[in-house]
């Protein structure tokens, strides 16, 4: 397996969704050589935004998250339970953290991101919720009665403090910010979620940050900046994600928020490698030329489908794609009895505006750029998720 074979062999880093649905559209689109996946996980491929909701509710089923494999999935070589530690991109081969050196072909890196933790004394304490794992330690913990205090306020850590307050545990919520979700949805939306969350007895402190963490015996003091203590029975950690890259490091590309891609999906623009899912950053001509990270459910297996075309264009001399790369962002967040639902992209808007509804109840707002409609967040109202997609598809000059 180390050394390189007479059969062409294309390496997969990463083995959750991004990497099954790449090997599946590798073998789909006619790749006749190995797939081999380097997995850092030692289950198989499942589904995570359960993990912060009804599987954090309930007794965590890691059968039911599973994925459906196609039958091209056990086509590849599955190594699960390690991870890449570096690759030489011009070698190409990668590094594996058991100490095998894997030679390849093709590259495709779908490490996807880790979960953050604070950058204090003691930041590793509490709990995060990326994997199976995680989802299994703190449902544990999440009692009636409980006091829960959480640290950020953007999907997970709202999702996670509105599964915990439908559990009977008494939440509390810390964030630097103005309002919950002010990155993703903006100061007018994010004020309407708090006003919801407010009703069903979270508690947030807004406008600071943590300064120090006390862990004795089973309580925790949480000290924040504006020089007040929070004590609580679980802490959980909800203060971002990082682009897991640093197997990359010392191959000239750009990793400073994921790894740069042109529109193809090519590392650094170089061929025989790309990246997939939340580690890519590309331009997208649906909004400008902007490299951008989008960390959405469905990016994964877009950017699988035009990754593996590029691969194949560039190891097997398939035809090159014939038209840009133009996915059509798109999200949904379940808290309590609120879903949050949009299409296109919120974070390149400079206003938002209510189009119809009530933000105390249900509403539909539309994010613009200037004049131009570049995306729609819809507060309930799940019927009317595609007249909204629509909508933002019209805006932008496509149909697709």
């Amino acid at each position: 397996m180390s050394g390189r074979t007479s059969v062409s062999r294309i390496v997969v880093v990463g083995g959750s969704l991004s990497g099954l649905r790449t090997v599946e559209a590798l073998y789909g689109a006619g790749w006749a050589g190995e797939v081999v996946v380097i997995s850092e996980e030692t289950h198989l491929p499942y589904t995570r935004p359960p993990l912060s909701k009804a599987a954090l509710k309930g007794a965590p089923d890691l059968g039911s998250l599973l994925f459906k494999q196609r039958p091209e999935a056990d086509r590849a070589e599955w190594i699960r339970g390690v991870r890449a530690v570096a690759t030489d991109l011009a070698a190409r081969r990668v590094a594996l953290s058991d100490g095998r050196i894997i030679e390849y072909d093709g590259l495709v890196a779908a490490t996807g991101v880790r979960a953050r933790r604070l950058p204090i004394p003691h930041g590793s304490a509490g709990f995060v919720v990326r994997t199976f794992d995680d989802c299994c330690a703190l449902q544990r913990r999440l009692i009636a009665g409980a006091r829960v205090v959480v640290v950020g306020a953007g999907f997970i850590g709202c999702e996670v403090a509105a599964t915990a307050t439908q559990l009977g545990c008494r939440v509390d919520v810390v964030a630097p910010d103005r309002t919950p979700l002010q990155v993703p949805l903006g100061t007018m939306a994010g004020g309407a979620v708090q006003r919801r969350h407010e009703r069903h007895g979270i508690r947030f402190h807004l406008g600071a940050g943590v300064r120090r963490v006390t862990e004795s015996g089973t309580t925790t003091s949480v000290e924040l900046t504006d020089d007040s203590v929070l004590t609580g029975d679980v802490l959980v950690q909800a203060v971002g994600s990082a682009p897991a890259v640093d197997w990359l490091a010392g191959n000239g590309l750009d990793l400073s928020d994921g790894i740069a891609c042109d529109n193809d999906l090519r590392m650094g623009g170089g061929t025989g490698s790309v990246a997939v899912g939340d580690v890519a950053r590309f331009p997208n001509p649906l909004f400008d030329d902007v490299p951008r990270r989008v960390e959405h459910w469905q990016i994964p297996a877009v950017t699988a489908t035009r990754a593996a075309a590029t691969l194949m264009h560039d190891l097997a001399g398939a035809p090159p794609s014939d038209s840009a790369f133009t996915p059509l962002p798109s999200f949904w967040s379940d808290q309590a009895d609120l879903r949050l639902q949009s299409f296109g992209s919120l974070a390149v808007a400079d206003r938002a505006e209510v189009l119809e509804g009530d933000l105390e109840s249900e509403a539909v707002v539309g994010y613009f750029r200037g004049a131009a409609l570049t995306g729609v967040l819809l507060l309930g109202l799940p019927k009317k998720a595609v007249a909204a997609r629509r909508m933002v598809l019209e805006s932008l000059g496509t149909s697709v």
